[in-house]
């Protein structure tokens, strides 16, 4: 039987209405429907599957519901696989999650008859290097972040592109973003908005102990090196602000544009700035 993935957003009361009535939608029209652990307790399904092994199970779409944050976990579990997602909006912002939940049906009905957009958004691969060989890898759809923890203490980092040194300096903490992490965190720390087919990463410090840093902007091609030459304790590697590793000194970040994709379906052509408009209030006075 043909499968669909769902993965939901925990704390979300009104799934308990939403999930069972997806579920049967789905049944009568030949799909099996797959639970993740929170799905499956509002769908009342004693059946579940963590979200890591769904991939194995071979979908053929992905149904988020929830926010940006949904969103980003089911995009990397997804990453090597290139299902669509459909990602419906049950948070607060709903940056990337852009079909509210009136459509949902609509949406469902366009994708099994092949009429939706698809907007595919390239990923950026990182990779943590310790005692010179990779500690740990990740995919990552928005951003990676070194960030201090609780003592206000700068890091000193090194930043190397291709190979060749671009600065050494003192800062809060280093962000790495794709085109489509440009208007996350990225944007807060007054970096430059990137359209998201455009091949190329963003690399931001963090409040800079220097008033000549800027964001730099380099080809998605390029390897982006930041080496940790001094941090506070409780010095982190987060990953789309929900993986997280512990820094040390002489470690090194090294990202890569990667060599997947993250597909998501779209109920309107809409573009960038219509999003902008709309969820940011872009040019409303």
């Amino acid at each position: 039987m043909r499968r669909v993935a769902i993965i939901s957003k925990p704390q979300k009361a009104e799934l308990e209405t939403i999930l069972p009535e997806l579920a049967s939608w789905l049944v009568s029209r030949g799909f099996e429907p797959i639970f993740d652990d929170v799905s499956a307790g509002y769908a009342k399904s004693e059946h579940s599957v963590e979200r890591t092994e769904m991939p194995a199970l071979e979908p053929e779409l992905v149904v988020v519901l929830g926010g940006d944050g949904t969103l980003l976990s089911a995009s990397r579990a997804f990453a090597k696989t290139g299902t669509p997602i459909l990602s419906v909006n049950l948070g607060s912002l709903g940056f990337l999650t852009e079909i509210p939940i009136q459509d949902l049906y609509k949406a469902l009905e366009a994708w099994c008859v092949n009429c939706c957009e698809v907007d595919e958004r390239s990923m950026m691969h990182a990779e943590l290097w310790r005692d010179g060989k990779v500690f740990c890898e990740f995919e990552a759809l928005n951003d990676v972040v070194i960030s201090k923890g609780a003592i206000a203490r700068m890091g000193d980092f090194t930043i190397r592109l291709n190979g060749k040194l671009v600065a050494t300096f003192r800062a809060d903490g280093m962000i790495v973003s794709t085109p489509t992490g440009s208007t996350a965190y990225s944007l807060a720390a007054n970096g430059p908005i990137v359209m998201p087919d455009v091949n190329a990463m963003i690399v931001n410090a963090i409040c800079p102990h220097l008033l000549t840093i800027r964001p730099i902007v380099v080809h998605g091609d390029s390897e982006i090196q930041i080496k940790v030459e001094g941090v506070a304790d409780q010095t982190y590697l987060t990953v789309d602000g929900q993986e997280a590793v512990e820094m040390k000194v002489d470690d090194e970040l090294h990202c890569r544009r990667s060599q997947h994709a993250v597909k998501l379906i779209q109920q309107y052509d809409t573009g960038l700035f219509d999003v902008l408009r709309t969820k940011l209030k872009w040019g409303v006075r």
